[in-house]
């Protein structure tokens, strides 16, 4: 999501950070571009309007012009004008009322409706442990109460059985005794959407809420729509008291209008953002991390979360151990490359780590693709288990059969055990250096095994652009941020 916007507002800054000294014409040229940027994002005109004012109006006062860093100044400035925009603070449900805690899901036939109430469903269960059960309100799409039994299934939550011919505030009701009956902690209730907001639709959610009392009211709108997404929440609104809105479909945005427009449009906050098909792709929305991607500053927060949630506990602590011994053969290198799949492959990780543009960029434009990690996987398979144990081992001969059995050539065996080389090499100094905090250093001054890791990735993707952090490249080592994560005990 918002590559373009990205991509613009990147060039500007680039611009604005490559001269030594800024005066108000520069600012001011600079932030007519960015306005450009943001209505082409579909950004609403009146928030454009607002943030650009704003931003000119920080960004030419006395103390960014005579800075020492002045372009680094300008950029702070649009990064906190774009928290501010995007609700300032991460929104989270309100679940503090006496069970069972209703949460109420409103929106337009097609936003996703259903699907993002079974997505929350699941992240309330699995991260929160509550015990969720869902109700279908919808009688007027054909199979809609079905589907979200189906999906009930999927995701091992319970939804109320249904009764034929029953109403929308007569489920809700039987919704109601039923979750109280059966101790649920939240019940779920999927509404039915119309092609067009209308007074009947609007009708409906109004009695539907006075007769469950509903904790959170959500909105569920596709971020695709742009600004109609915006209208959309504004009539909902003049009917029903929202009380958040959940952006489905965010992983398709380019552009990111809707997003950037919301909250300042609608005062309300956003709280989740749909990234994909998958029943576990919602994410909570979490405005500084959004804008500092935005301005491709990564997403470390975020990655780390990612990480701990694709890395087993057993499997973190066996790592751990051969690490402090300096051991690192084949099949740790599998384990990270497997790690990297589970959460997301390189284009999540490249949206996520700063200074990653260019190599998300050279994804988007098919020069690199997450078969690479799938080819090394590949070749890893095809050495025999004393192979993989023992790299050393694979002479020219061996190094052919590989190849062949992988599908692969000897020059991209070769690169894997060339990167496979650098990072032992540096469980090696860990060792030597005194753990994670020696590891922290050595990859703050742009470490060997990162360029391994380059090297490997370049050759088998067809040219792996500088800004992942490799020789040439901007990246200087692992980002700072990350190793004063690794620098914690």
């Amino acid at each position: 999501m918002f590559e373009k916007l990205s991509d613009r507002l990147g060039g500007v800054f680039d611009r604005l950070k490559g001269r030594g000294a800024l005066n108000e014409k520069d600012v001011r040229e600079a932030m007519r571009e960015v306005r450009i940027a943001l209505l082409e994002a579909d950004v609403a005109l009146s928030v454009v309007r607002q943030f650009v004012d704003v931003v000119t109006e920080k960004a030419i006062g006395q103390s960014v012009l005579k800075s020492i860093t002045p372009g680094q100044q300008v950029v702070k400035i649009v990064n906190d004008a774009l928290v501010d925009m995007l609700g300032a603070q991460a929104s989270e449900l309100d679940l503090a009322a006496s069970p069972p805690v209703v949460i109420m899901m409103v929106g337009l036939q097609g936003s996703g409706k259903t699907t993002t109430t079974a997505k929350i469903s699941k992240l309330l269960r699995d991260k929160q442990g509550k015990k969720v059960m869902m109700a279908s309100l919808d009688v007027n799409r054909p199979a809609a109460q079905e589907q979200l039994a189906t999906l009930g299934e999927q995701i091992e939550v319970n939804t109320l059985p249904i009764v034929e011919g029953q109403q929308p505030v007569e489920i809700a009701k039987r919704a109601m005794q039923s979750a109280k009956l059966q101790s649920y902690d939240i019940l779920m209730l999927d509404t039915a959407g119309r092609l067009n907001v209308d007074q009947q639709l609007m009708d409906e959610m109004a009695q539907i809420a006075k007769t469950s009392n509903p904790q959170e009211i959500l909105l569920v709108v596709d971020s695709l729509t742009g600004q109609d997404a915006v209208n959309v929440a504004q009539n909902f609104n003049e009917q029903v008291e929202l009380t958040g809105v959940v952006l489905t479909r965010m992983d398709g945005d380019a552009r990111g209008g809707a997003a950037l427009s919301m909250r300042a449009v609608t005062g309300k906050p956003i709280k989740f953002a749909g990234v994909g098909e998958k029943l576990d792709a919602i994410e909570p929305f979490y405005p500084d991390r959004v804008a500092n991607r935005i301005l491709g500053m990564g997403d470390v927060v975020g990655l780390v979360e990612k990480a701990s949630a694709a890395v087993e506990k057993e499997d973190a602590e066996k790592m751990a151990e051969r690490m402090a011994k300096g051991q690192f053969d084949m099949n740790d290198l599998r384990s990270q490359l497997q790690q990297m799949t589970k959460m997301g492959g390189l284009g999540a990780l490249a949206g996520m780590m700063p200074g990653m543009k260019k190599a998300k960029a050279a994804m988007a434009a098919g020069a690199m693709d997450d078969k690479v990690l799938l080819r090394m996987d590949a070749i890893i398979s095809s050495m025999t288990k004393v192979e993989r144990e023992k790299p050393a081992l694979l002479n020219a001969k061996r190094k052919i059969r590989v190849a062949k059995g992988s599908g692969t050539t000897v020059q991209d065996v070769n690169k894997l055990l060339k990167m496979h080389k650098e990072m032992s090499g540096a469980m090696k100094k860990i060792k030597k250096m005194g753990g994670l905090k020696g590891l922290a250093a050595m990859f703050g001054k742009g470490g060997n095994a990162e360029e391994g890791l380059n090297d490997a990735l370049s050759g088998m993707g067809q040219g792996l652009p500088p800004g992942l952090g490799g020789p040439g490249g901007g990246g200087g080592g692992l980002p700072p941020d990350i190793a004063r994560l690794l620098n914690k005990k």
